[in-house]
């Protein structure tokens, strides 16, 4: 159970096509918007839907998996951690962002010309 103690797991759709940056080291950084809605219903027994974005960063083969098959509107099926970092903005305060880090992802859009497999 102890791999349980920072996973998370979401489904949703894309809101733009995967960012993609490669250092001078060669590593590999992909960042994507990923819209998860929420149905519930309200104190008054409406249904309703919220919707929730969520950023997602990825690394290495992951990263190139991601570029090479996603685009904006894909659902997505994300396996990975939470992470908290920090930053300093362009006038030099100190801002917080939370972000999944995923491990694994699952294309959920049925496949046109690229495989769909998990990465």
């Amino acid at each position: 159970m102890t791999n349980l103690s920072n996973s998370v797991q979401l489904i949703g759709n894309l809101g733009a096509d995967p960012e993609v940056k490669v250092f001078d080291n060669g590593s590999t950084l992909c960042k994507l918007s990923l819209a998860v809605n929420e149905y519930f219903k309200d104190s008054n027994g409406i249904s309703q839907k919220r919707t929730n974005w969520m950023r997602v960063a990825a690394w290495g083969k992951t990263a190139e998996h991601m570029v090479s098959i996603l685009n904006k509107g894909n659902r997505v099926a994300i396996n990975g951690k939470l992470v908290n970092r920090s930053y300093e903005d362009k006038e030099g305060r100190k801002r917080y962002a939370t972000e999944v880090y995923a491990n694994q992802f699952i294309n959920l859009t049925p496949a046109t010309q690229k495989d769909n497999l998990p990465f």
